[in-house]
């Protein structure tokens, strides 16, 4: 939590941007997993609730009433009952003089608060809070989504793509605890040991450095599977393994990827191929900075794998037309990064296409991997966001774009057939956007070259 003046100006900001009417801000309550007295934990606080009214309690909503300039912290008190199990809690006024709130109210006079025409709410995604805003406001679930207030997702993306020093300062530590996290899976990484354990221990390293995962760990033999989950199946010699993690620390996170050979070294066919998104990945350094698309990165950075993919034979024809004919995506199905901050992938639920897209730049969501560009807009400073290349060969799209001829003039199946076994490689890392350019977070880089990552997994091997 930041101190109490933080919250107050992120208050004010956010009812000058709206303009008009009350802004209804929805913190979490507890998720049950099998049964009501078995959530799951730790809670997860909402991110937008936390970034204006930050505090962390369930079963709490912030009321921002921009007309007669009031704000509420609205909750009920917790009781004796609870307090023999979970200890003492703050009184809901407590918790709102901390962030700087002088009104509260318990959840039953909501309704009565914001009994007003002009309400504006952000895109629920809880299933609770759906049943509540059609309580409140008389909007049924399916029509809350479209019914969500435009005015006030414009206002939230605006205030928090742009980090503050105190917030790059938590994603910087953030960063941090991954460098633990995937060192850890760098000297574990050995033939015969399971994902499942690789990827418990990286787990572990988040739970007991940081609040915890900030996303589900990625962890798999198969990287030609982007979210691919740790399984049973046991490291093989000759493979290459990728582990996709982060953590979460003070509300903010880290999202780091890398591919390692489970034997601890690089076959030539692998080095070829990893050199390539290496180079990809360096060169976002060089290119991305204030006034620049993402999107023109993105661009930047296939036309640069497409030319080395072809020195492999593996593509063939026009550099610049297999790029524009999406022929790329056969090896880069996604985009090269998304916003990221309190949410690792920042606010990805109030819609893409105000987080990633503005007026001026818009996603193609005709052409197949560039439908999935979570990131295209124009840089500014204090953006934070991701940059990971990838290549993947991906057995069905390998098929089902041979059988139809689909890009056939810029790929060359017959050799992509014979890498059919290979997997895929991901090197992922955080960057801030700076005055002039753009650098790492993180105090500390994850072994990625080849000959450094070889020399730091020997330590096991």
């Amino acid at each position: 939590m930041f101190n109490k003046e933080t919250y107050i100006a992120r208050r004010a900001e956010l009812k000058k941007l709206v303009g008009q009417g009350i802004i209804i801000l929805f913190g979490n309550n507890e998720s049950p997993a099998n049964y009501p007295a078995n959530s799951y934990a730790p809670m997860r606080q909402d991110s937008s609730f936390l970034y204006y009214f930050g505090q962390h309690r369930d079963g709490l909503v912030g009321v921002i009433d921009i007309d007669n300039d009031e704000e509420w912290l609205i909750g009920d008190d917790i009781d004796v009952e609870d307090i023999v199990w979970m200890g003492y809690t703050p009184s809901v006024a407590d918790l709102a003089a901390e962030v700087g709130v002088t009104k509260t109210a318990p959840m039953a006079q909501l309704k009565e608060i914001v009994n007003r025409q002009s309400v504006h709410f952000l895109p629920p995604y809880r299933f609770d809070i759906q049943i509540l805003i059609m309580d409140l406001l008389g909007i049924h679930p399916s029509q809350q989504k479209e019914k969500a207030s435009l005015p006030l997702i414009q206002a939230v993306v605006k205030m928090r793509s742009t980090k503050g020093a105190e917030e790059v300062a938590y994603i910087d530590a953030a960063c941090d605890v991954g460098y633990v996290m995937h060192t850890t899976a760098q000297l574990l990484i050995k033939p015969g040991v399971t994902e499942r354990f690789v990827a418990g221990q990286v787990d572990g390293i988040a739970r007991s450095l940081s609040q915890g995962n900030g996303f589900p760990t990625i962890f798999s033999q198969h990287g030609e599977v982007m979210h691919g989950s740790p399984s049973d199946a046991k490291l093989e010699d000759g493979r290459l393994v990728i582990c996709d993690a982060g953590c979460e620390l003070g509300d903010y996170c880290s999202d780091h990827t890398r591919t390692m050979p489970v034997n601890g070294k690089f076959s030539q066919r692998q080095l070829e191929l990893y050199k390539i998104v290496e180079e990809c990945h360096d060169y976002v350094l060089e290119v991305a900075k204030p006034g620049v698309k993402y999107m023109d990165v993105h661009f930047a950075v296939c036309r640069l794998m497409t030319e080395r993919l072809k020195e492999l034979g593996l593509m063939k024809g026009d550099v610049d037309e297999a790029v524009a004919a999406g022929a790329h995506a056969m090896f880069l199905p996604h985009g090269l990064g998304h916003m990221m901050g309190m949410d690792v992938h920042d606010m990805e639920g109030l819609g893409q296409i105000y987080v990633g897209f503005d007026e001026e730049t818009r996603p193609n969501l005709e052409q197949f991997g560039t439908n999935c560009l979570r990131m295209g807009r124009r840089l500014q400073e204090g953006f934070v966001l991701t940059d990971e290349p990838g290549i993947y060969f991906i057995p069905a799209l390998i098929d089902d774009w041979k059988a139809s001829g689909h890009c056939k003039e810029f790929l060359n199946f017959d050799k992509l057939e014979t890498y059919k076994d290979f997997g895929g490689i991901r090197i992922e890392d955080d960057i801030l956007i700076t005055t002039d350019g753009c650098r790492f977070l993180g105090s500390k880089r994850i072994p990625y070259h080849p000959a450094e990552l070889e020399e730091f997994m020997k330590i096991k091997h």
